[in-house]
């Protein structure tokens, strides 16, 4: 994109793990070195700018060493909700009773004061013209898509709910603290939507699940008024050589995927990035971006003796013997995840176990892995939509049950809250979980930040939904000790062999270890280690995979697993059959991935 053609504010969405960090850097770097005045915000609770800039970074803006004009910042949900906090109750202080003071504290401990401290600090970034004056562009590097979604539609939700609401009050009490704030709303609202100021950037791969959800987003996008839209496609590859197996079967799946790009995506301006053959770490790194990877690559730099790792069905082998329970998968967007829970319940249900497959990321399919799932498999997903109509429902029959009609009036308009979904999710995230006391449960959980989110206010829901309705249900009350319990719930977190994916998966597993939740073991998926090719862009990204399969197993996991990358995409029964590592010798596999990681 040439800065004489791009509107000022600039947004990256698309499936995880499909590059979005990496092409917002890449183009605030070329705006910068353009003579542009650059800020980069991301709104992802699992944020990784700092490491693939190179630098420290906070809510605030801070400069970019190396990128003159560039300056980033991310929005952090938990420091935005202390000063949404303290800003609300910090003038009360001395002047109300201590007592009073700690109930507003603790009304604005939930959840929904989470949402909008950092809703309101986006809403102003994009809503505030002088908080960005000095800018001429802002670009947001944001969570994946179900994250996203839900972030880009708080300005009408709330903008909506202020303007019909009637009592004075909400879940996060009285409105006196949001009215305020409604212009500002507006105003981002009409930013969002002005395709004269406003490019929404859809990054994708050649990949199906990938397209599918950015078509996915881009309707839902368009529904809520945002217009301007371009697709990059990112980690385009052809191989240098016919006779290579394994470059010609990464060639081919990518262009099998974009054989059947979605009609609404192929009409849209398109930019293609090629596979990068090095990491894209530092500001320096990052400048090559939208050149030719081939000559970047390293040319002869080859993985001889590849680390041998178990396959994953070692670890289904360990998991069968606990005879039911939950199983988890964690992580990073587009490491797998979906993939590695599918192919797990698969293989329990083909043992003859009755498993329930379902996902807590608001815009995952489990279903698109496991085609015609075999008898005892079960496969769904929990709908926002249908759940939050259905805890509306059941509020209003036991809650407003005993009240009079203004009550049940005042109720209903409280229900309307943006909030209500995050608590109705919550809830049918705890049902799924209480099912692992009857068989297997396999949950294919959202990206690392929203998860980490939803398992951090468990007891902030608790309070929200017992403030609702007369009372508690067991599965949300039993929801924290049986994440906790070793015995009833195993988390698995899944990695790719590259620098990101594996120090989020560590963060990731200290905030597990802080609340009393120790993940089972580790899977690296997509590992081109054990593959046999010459291809110069897929050997030199071959060749940087060993320090990260050595740092998980060394230092980081208890049990490990590897999944090679796959000659054919891990869909469908023999798709993942193949993931598990169930064959004796796989096509393109340089030796078995059977020993033991101790050995």
């Amino acid at each position: 994109m040439q800065a004489t053609t791009t509107t000022r504010y600039l947004f990256f969405t698309g499936k995880g793990g499909v590059g979005k960090t990496s092409i917002s850097c890449a183009t605030a770097i070329a705006l910068a070195d353009q003579g542009r005045r650059v800020l980069l915000v991301s709104t992802d609770p699992a944020s990784n700018l700092d490491e693939v800039l190179g630098v420290n970074l906070g809510s605030s803006p801070t400069a970019v060493p190396g990128a003159a004009r560039l300056d980033a910042m991310n929005l952090d949900p938990e420091v935005a909700a202390a000063e949404y906090r303290e800003k609300v109750v910090g003038p009360y202080r001395g002047v109300l009773p201590d007592a009073t003071v700690r109930s507003m504290e603790e009304q604005l401990s939930g959840s929904c004061t989470i949402e909008i401290a950092a809703f309101d600090e986006f809403s102003r970034l994009l809503g505030d013209p002088e908080r960005t004056r000095s800018y001429n562009h802002v670009l947001f590097d944001t969570a994946p898509t179900g994250h996203t979604l839900r972030l880009l539609s708080l300005p009408q939700a709330w903008s909506s709910f202020l303007e019909t609401n009637t009592t004075g009050t909400s879940c996060l009490g009285p409105l006196a603290g949001l009215e305020h704030q409604q212009k500002l709303y507006a105003a981002s609202v009409q930013t969002l939507t002005d395709s004269a100021q406003t490019t929404l950037i859809l990054v994708s791969r050649a990949e199906p699940a990938a397209l599918r959800e950015a078509e996915r987003s881009s309707r839902e996008l368009r529904e809520l008024g945002v217009s301007n839209q371009r697709l990059v496609l990112n980690g385009t590859f052809t191989a240098s050589d016919p006779n290579d197996r394994v470059a010609v079967a990464f060639e081919r799946r990518g262009k099998e995927a974009l054989a059947c790009i979605p009609d609404g995506l192929a009409a849209l301006p398109r930019t293609e990035v090629r596979l990068n053959a090095r990491p894209l770490l530092g500001v320096d790194a990052l400048r090559t971006m939208f050149g030719d990877q081939t000559e970047a690559a390293d040319g002869g730099v080859r993985v001889t003796t590849p680390r041998v790792l178990p396959p994953l069905v070692r670890l289904v082998d360990e998991l069968e013997s606990r005879g039911k329970g939950v199983i988890m998968t964690m992580g990073k967007g587009g490491v797998g995840k979906t993939t590695v829970a599918s192919a797990i319940a698969l293989e329990l249900a083909r043992r003859g176990h009755q498993v329930r497959l379902s996902t807590t990321d608001p815009a995952a399919h489990v279903s698109w892995s496991v085609e015609r799932p075999p008898a005892g498999l079960h496969v769904g997903r929990i709908d926002a939509e249908s759940e939050t109509r259905a805890y509306r429902d059941e509020v209003m029959a036991t809650a407003g049950g005993s009240l009079d009609d203004q009550g049940r009036a005042l109720l209903a308009e409280d229900l309307r809250s943006p909030c209500t979904e995050e608590v109705a999710v919550f809830r049918s995230f705890a049902r799924t979980v209480a099912a692992g006391k009857d068989g297997f449960v396999v949950l294919d959980t959202a990206p690392t930040g929203h998860t980490i989110l939803l398992l951090d206010a468990a007891e902030a829901y608790h309070r929200e939904v017992l403030r609702q309705s007369s009372g508690m249900p067991e599965a949300v009350r039993e929801l924290l000790p049986r994440l906790r319990d070793p015995a009833f719930t195993r988390i698995l977190l899944v990695t790719l062999p590259e620098a990101t994916p594996v120090h989020e998966a560590a963060r990731l597993q200290q905030d597990l270890l802080r609340a009393g939740i120790k993940p089972f073991g580790w899977v690296i998926n997509q590992a081109l280690a054990p593959l046999r090719t010459e291809d110069p862009v897929l050997a030199s990204r071959q060749a940087n995979e060993p320090a990260y399969l050595d740092e998980v197993a060394d230092g980081l996991a208890e049990r490990v697993a590897l999944v090679p990358w796959l000659l054919a995409p891990p869909v469908g029964r023999e798709g993942l059959l193949a993931a598990l590592g169930t064959g004796a010798t796989r096509p393109g596999v340089a030796q078995d991935t059977v020993a033991d990681p101790s050995a």
